[in-house]
């Protein structure tokens, strides 16, 4: 559907956005949205979480081309720090609880990720050098003709990154190799089908905490990924476009390892089948829509380990192998029930092989004043289910609890949309609140062993906040975007109090300021700015500083066939931590050449 007719609050990056920015991680694209806060453990290339509204990062659901991406290896989250930009067409984030559509990992969002297809028969080639000894390469080859279209594009990134602990010169680095392959065939004027596949397979270089003073101490770590997603999808459309069905069969897998000054560690792996179908009838002149979907998906989950006796605490084996299956129903009616007026109620049923059976729904109402305002709430319900870490154990003294119960929230929103200028300046508000209950804490004390558990919490945790965006085109040539959000995350503490969650600013925003002086040359300024915020070093919680990050980006378009480009990142080389302990990157110059055949 049109952005206009949804009464969630949606960003939308397009591929404009992403070549003018230049990264090379999406993760930094994603911090100029609202209601988003990203934490990064270090350099580039380390592990990434996003939370949307307060919320944990395993609440998120990441679609790459429709199949889901979170991986049950790793907390049921998605690792950004594995996610580069190459061969990303459009990103589209919609916040807020999106349970009644998708299910348990959308409790409070979803970001679909649509990578490149092919628009022409072409050839592409980038290649970029910067600091830390960054170099990063990629080709893709595409073909389209009026049935059959296929794009493959392969890209390298490899650095020698920086030091993530305090103190000591020991580099942290990180390679990422990335192949990502589209194609769909036109069977008919009805008929179509389509095949994605995207792979990445690298290492990240890490240290960690081994006095447990909370701080970490350079270490000769290695983590390494593999990550493939698959997607074959079916869509057919009638002639009269009443009729509209969708049948896709997805798989995503996952496999980590960690060594240890080049010794093999612990292994997790895991597996996610679904096969999703969806169809649709309109009609009323298209003001009316009821879709009703029926999905099947199941997910195994291993893991490899030393087993290790931890004295008073017990002998431990990490060495495992899970699995859970979930059939789900679910239906929404969407509906013009007046030229100015459109409502949506979406209600989904899922049976969980290892919990109760769960229901989730959800309310939408949008209210167009004029041509130029419109006015949207919702109301609705979303639910997420215990990770295999969290009921099963990990590596350590962490014992898991195999009686844990999902997560469930109750959230409403209202949104503000307005357009002045004939669009050249548009402005958006949304004011939200959230209540968690069975929130799980996995830091808990077993009371037998002493040793780490996750438990379901008492009471209500508890999210509400406001997100600003505006858009201004001051004229032709000078475009400024600004984003602000407000969060007020807490929960309670082990004597019945509010406290602040951790990793969760209260005041993020962005400017960026995106200049065209004449054909040749686009300027862009990109300022971050992320509040102080809690973290956690057991058993107690510290600050985090506030900092403000400076990007500025060069593009010149030198010929129809050759553009070359300049990044500079933190150029003031802001000294900063988003997780405690962990430096994040200083200034790092970039550039860049990209070359079409």
């Amino acid at each position: 559907i049109s952005k206009n007719q949804t009464a969630n609050a949606v960003t939308i990056i397009n591929y404009e956005d992403i070549q003018n920015r230049t990264v090379s991680s999406i993760s930094d694209l994603l911090r100029d949205v609202p209601g988003l806060a990203v934490s990064r453990s270090g350099v580039r290339g380390s592990q990434t979480q996003i939370r949307i509204r307060g919320s944990e990062a395993n609440h998120l659901l990441v679609l790459i081309d429709g199949v889901e991406a979170n991986s049950p290896a790793q907390s049921d989250e998605l690792n950004w720090g594995t996610l580069v930009a190459a061969d990303i067409e459009r990103i589209e984030v919609i916040r807020g609880p999106q349970s009644s559509m998708y299910g348990s990992d959308a409790m409070s969002g979803v970001i679909n990720i649509i990578t490149k297809s092919a628009l022409k028969t072409s050839m592409n080639i980038f290649s970029e050098r910067g600091g830390f000894a960054t170099q990063n390469n990629g080709v893709s080859i595409g073909y389209k003709d009026k049935l059959f279209n296929f794009r493959i594009g392969l890209s390298h990134i490899n650095t020698d990154g920086d030091n993530i602990s305090r103190t000591g010169t020991e580099k942290d680095g990180y390679e990422n190799k990335n192949i990502n392959f589209k194609s769909s065939l036109k069977i008919n004027e009805k008929l179509k089908t389509s095949f994605s596949l995207r792979r990445s397979n690298g290492m990240n270089e890490y240290d960690s905490d081994t006095n447990f003073d909370g701080l970490i101490e350079d270490q000769d770590k290695v983590a390494k990924f593999d990550n493939t997603i698959i997607g074959l999808k079916t869509d057919y459309l009638s002639t009269d476009r009443i009729r509209q069905h969708h049948l896709s069969i997805t798989q995503s897998k996952n496999d980590n390892q960690d060594f240890n000054e080049g010794f093999r560690g612990t292994s997790t792996s895991s597996i996610k089948d679904q096969v999703k179908f969806i169809s649709s009838i309109f009609w009323n002149e298209f003001n009316h829509r009821i879709s009703v979907l029926a999905e099947h998906e199941k997910e195994k989950f291993s893991q490899l380990g030393v087993i290790n006796d931890y004295g008073i605490y017990g002998i431990f084996d990490p060495n495992q192998n899970q699995n859970r299956k979930t059939n789900s129903i679910a239906f929404e009616y969407r509906a013009d029930i007046l030229d100015d007026i459109t409502i949506a109620i979406s209600s989904r049923q899922d049976y969980n092989s290892e919990f109760k059976d769960s229901n989730t729904y959800r309310f939408e109402g949008i209210y167009d004043f004029s041509e130029t305002v419109m006015l949207r709430s919702s109301y609705g319900t979303a639910v997420k289910n215990p990770t295999f870490t969290e009921r099963f154990g990990f590596y350590t003294n962490f014992i898991g609890n195999p009686d844990l119960q999902p997560e469930k929230s109750t959230n409403w929103e209202i949104g503000y949309d307005q357009k002045f200028n004939n669009g050249d300046f548009r402005l958006s508000a949304t004011i939200f609140n959230s209540e968690l209950e069975n929130e799980i804490d996995g830091n808990a004390l077993d009371p037998i062993t002493f040793g780490y558990t996750a438990m379901n919490k008492t009471g209500l945790s508890k999210r509400k906040g406001l997100e600003l965006n505006s858009y201004s085109k001051l004229n032709k040539n000078l475009t400024i975007n600004f984003s602000y959000t407000y969060n007020d995350s807490t929960e309670l503490n082990g004597i019945n109090e509010y406290q602040d969650e951790v990793r969760r600013p209260r005041n993020i925003s962005s400017l960026n300021l995106l200049w065209k002086p004449n054909d040749l040359i686009i300027l862009n300024t990109n300022i971050q700015y992320n509040g102080s915020q809690k973290d956690i070093v057991y058993p107690q919680n510290v600050k985090l500083s506030d900092f403000t990050i400076t990007n500025f980006s060069v593009n010149l378009n030198i010929n129809k066939k050759m553009e070359g480009y300049m990044r500079f990142e933190n150029i003031f080389d802001e000294n900063y931590e988003e997780v405690y302990g962990y430096k994040s990157m200083g200034f790092g110059a970039y550039i860049g050449i990209r070359y079409k055949l």
